[in-house]
Order: structure tokens, then sequence, then C-alpha cells
């Protein structure tokens, strides 16, 4: 990849995104931020990761227990002004576990210029769809 993202599209940049993080590729999965981006996890008790590069790290820790890993979208929209909303599943096999994990979480997000500033995850996908619409009606 060449840093930069292909596509413009914001639908387009989250859906490679996924394919990106479903090959265990963190690098390519980082190249949809803007590179000030922020990364807002804090819902989940994770963090706020500041920056293309840390959020990049975040992703590669993220992956790095599980040997088996699978994004699934369940949900994508662009709101207008600039917003986005998807919903995910999650399902992964720990390392040295049996068992799978599984999440069902969806994330808000602002764009300019074909890249995310700003995005933050949502426990509750009805909550977030909210707060993801408002968000682009003050925006409007």
């Amino acid at each position: 990849m060449s840093g930069e993202p292909t596509t413009l599209d914001p639908l387009e940049a989250i859906r490679e995104n996924i394919e990106a993080l479903n090959r265990r590729d963190p690098l390519a999965a980082a190249v949809i931020w803007s590179p000030d981006g922020l990364f807002d996890l804090s819902p989940l008790g994770v963090g706020v990761f500041e920056g293309r590069q840390a959020i990049r790290d975040f992703f590669e820790d993220w992956l790095a227990p599980y040997s088996d890993f699978k994004l699934e979208l369940s949900e994508l929209r662009d709101l207008g002004n600039g917003v986005t909303f998807h919903a995910v599943r999650q399902r992964g096999r720990p390392a040295r576990g049996r068992g799978f994990v599984e999440l069902h979480h969806a994330y808000s997000a602002t764009w300019a210029h074909g890249l995310v500033e700003w995005a933050t995850v949502h426990t509750d996908i009805d909550e977030g769809r909210a707060a993801a619409e408002r968000l682009a009606e003050e925006r409007g």
C-alpha cells in the first residue's frame, strides 16, 4: 500500500478497513485515518488513540491474541455532512483458548478529505446510530 487511501468514498474505505483487519494487515487498516485522527475506544475501557501510527499500533495489538479472527459488517451508512455509522460483529478465537470471543458494536466517525478525523465505539447499536444521526444533523 502507498500509505494513502485508495478511495475517497467513506463507505468503500470502511469496507477496505474491515477487509484489511480480516487479513491481519494493520498498516492497510490504518490508511483510512487522518495523520492526526482520534480513535476513542474508552466506552470499551480500551482507551483513546491519537494519530495514525497509534491507531495502527492499536490494530496490531488488538489482532495479536487471536489465532482466528473475523469482522463482519452488519450495518453501514453514510449519514451526510461527513459522518458515517457502521456496526460490526467480531468473532475471534484466542490463540490459547478453545472458545470464541464474540462482540457486536458500532462506530460513529467524522471524515474530511476522504480520511477519518474522529471515531468512537458504541456498545449499544441503537444508541450509537442515534448519536451518529444527531452528529450528522449538528454538522449540517
